[in-house]
């Protein structure tokens, strides 16, 4: 429990107030994804290089500086309550020059993301901005500056827990297209998003948890 003026405020954990939308079964289910805040950055290429890491390091070093700040006695919005840090999320698409003469077959190298981190309602973009100047000021990486803060909403969706390699991510496309058709609904585009619920660097292949999502019409 944190006491934050006279309020008390439960600290919020997504593993148990959002099920719905962290955790879904085995099973393609519809829901509606409502306006959320996030951290985000956007690159290319494949994420199996080196760099990518960084990306994600960008990202977790402001969010972990909202979520610390204000216990370290630093800049506190109204509205401040505890959380977990949500997990790292994914939206994954390929360039317009190989969308033109595209074969069905993907090359990593041509992957274009949005890379995020969903945010607390307290957040604010003047708030982000001024925990990006403070996280730079003691670690400092090129790739805080390419960070933004959106507001996204992504609406009628239909997701499904993967588990396993990323590699084998079409066969559960696969079957979240097929309840798409007989939903009676259509895939938007092969535009998608990727929610880790895994570590990859501590979880085996075999054992990846990742929630795949695409906007249906």
């Amino acid at each position: 429990m944190d006491l934050i003026g006279e309020t008390t405020v439960d600290k919020h954990e997504w593993r148990k107030q959002e099920k719905e939308i962290y955790l879904p079964k085995q099973k393609p289910t519809l829901l509606t994804i409502p306006r959320f805040k996030y951290v985000t950055i956007s690159g290319k290429g494949n994420p199996n290089d080196p760099d990518f890491a960084e990306y994600i390091g960008a990202l977790y070093s402001i969010s972990y500086g909202i979520k610390m700040t204000a216990k370290m006695k630093g800049p506190t919005p109204p509205g401040h309550y505890d959380y977990t840090v949500y997990p790292l999320e994914g939206v994954w698409d390929i360039t317009d020059e190989v969308k033109k003469n595209f074969s069905g077959q993907i090359n990593k190298d041509d992957l274009v993301f949005d890379l995020m981190l969903r945010q607390p309602d307290f957040v604010t973009t003047d708030y982000f901005e001024t925990i990006r100047e403070i996280v730079q000021k003691k670690k400092p990486s090129p790739l805080l500056k390419e960070t933004n803060f959106r507001e996204i909403e992504e609406g009628p969706c239909i997701q499904m827990l993967h588990v396993g390699p990323y590699d084998n991510e079409p066969e559960t496309f696969s079957v979240m297209e097929e309840f798409a058709a007989e939903a009676g609904v259509t895939r938007r585009s092969k535009v998608h998003r990727e929610i880790y619920i895994s570590d990859f660097r501590r979880t085996a292949p075999e054992k990846l948890k990742t929630v795949l999502r695409f906007q249906i019409d």
